[in-house]
């Protein structure tokens, strides 16, 4: 039962679909952006630590999410960037300056990693200056910024209603979901 039910969600898997989170130290934030991900689909995430400092995880809000997910870390933004274009990913990070563009209009039916601030500051300005596009979350209120979980899902689930809309589906490379059956069995 365990090997079918893993087998059904890898095939379900965005391959074309990635998250980046930058220097979220909040064990409650990280947690629940990892279930997030895995909810969505997004089997890659990409964990930016420049101080080396770690990521805690809540296992009572990641409700275990964190077993199923790929989860590579950099030191370096520049680092994440490369390995990810190398994948042929474009890098979409959040900001609320430099003219982001809007998520209802971004184009998430290609292959992109979404890039998540700090619960502070945000993408910093350096790795903002390496990305190759800025996106932003309409605010109609007061406050211009949402939790960076909440965040994490509603640009996750936006970008899978643009691509179920397109019809398009990429999923996993049949290599890779080998691979993660034999490490997740």
């Amino acid at each position: 039962m365990r090997t079918s039910r893993i087998e059904e969600v890898l095939k379900r898997r965005w391959g074309g679909l990635a998250l980046v989170v930058e220097e979220v130290k909040n064990p409650h934030n990280i947690s629940a952006i990892l279930r997030t991900a895995d909810a969505a689909g997004v089997q890659h995430v990409y964990l930016i630590d420049p101080l080396g400092d770690g990521f805690e995880v809540n296992e009572a809000i990641s409700t275990g999410a964190e077993k199923w997910l790929t989860i590579e870390r950099f030191y370096s933004p520049k680092l994440c960037f490369q390995a990810l274009r190398e994948k042929g990913f474009r890098i979409a990070a959040t900001a609320l300056e430099g003219n982001p563009t809007s998520i209802y209009d971004y184009d998430f039916t290609r292959k992109v990693a979404i890039v998540l601030g700090n619960e502070k500051r945000g993408v910093r300005k350096h790795t903002l200056s390496m990305a190759d596009d800025r996106i932003i979350i309409p605010m109609r209120g007061m406050v211009q910024s949402l939790n960076v979980s909440v965040s994490a899902g509603i640009i996750l689930f936006e970008a899978i209603r643009q691509r179920i809309e397109a019809g398009i589906y990429d999923p996993l490379p049949a290599e890779e979901i080998e691979e993660l059956k034999r490490r997740l069995r």
